[in-house]
């Protein structure tokens, strides 16, 4: 892990108020290659005070959804340096995407909406790292299939070669 960058955020419900990211400035200023290499390590921890009889997920919560999508706007590789194995990552996706809840199945995603979004996304990161003649295809591969997108091979044929 590069030092300077702390792999947790605290995200203060101040921040999230204001929509103000800059927790995330010192992930924004690592080059490509660093970022492509902290891929799946940033897990983000949002302080945002809640009743304790409130039962809805954060990614239920207007004010945190809001912040997410500001961060993901200014930050479109903030999905693919996400934690994984944590539920980061899923739950980033569920503060973009329509989604429901089942207490035997965790998150679920409509379909139809994450199929878009991880293909919109794997065209974005995959043209992103091109641009900095990098390779990070099989992160976004494992990216997607965390997401339980089933990525088939030839996805990538389509594409230009790096």
């Amino acid at each position: 892990m590069i030092s300077s960058v702390p792999s947790l955020l605290p995200i203060s419900a101040d921040q999230i108020r204001a929509l103000d990211t800059s927790p995330l400035m010192a992930w924004s200023s690592l080059s490509a290659a660093q970022l492509i290499e902290q891929a799946g390590s940033l897990q983000l921890s949002f302080e945002w005070p809640r009743p304790q009889e409130d039962p809805r997920e954060l990614s239920e919560v207007p004010d945190v959804r809001l912040w997410n999508l500001r961060a993901d706007a200014l930050h479109p590789w903030l999905p693919f340096v996400l934690d994984r194995g944590s539920g980061q990552l899923c739950r980033h996706v569920a503060m973009l995407l329509p989604h429901g809840f089942s207490r035997n199945e965790g998150i679920r995603f409509a379909p139809e909406s994450l199929e878009l979004w991880i293909t919109h996304r794997l065209f974005l990161l995959d043209d992103w790292s091109r641009r900095h003649d990098l390779h990070c295809r099989q992160g976004l591969g494992q990216m997607a299939a965390v997401l339980g997108f089933d990525l088939d091979p030839a996805f990538w044929a389509a594409l230009p070669e790096h």
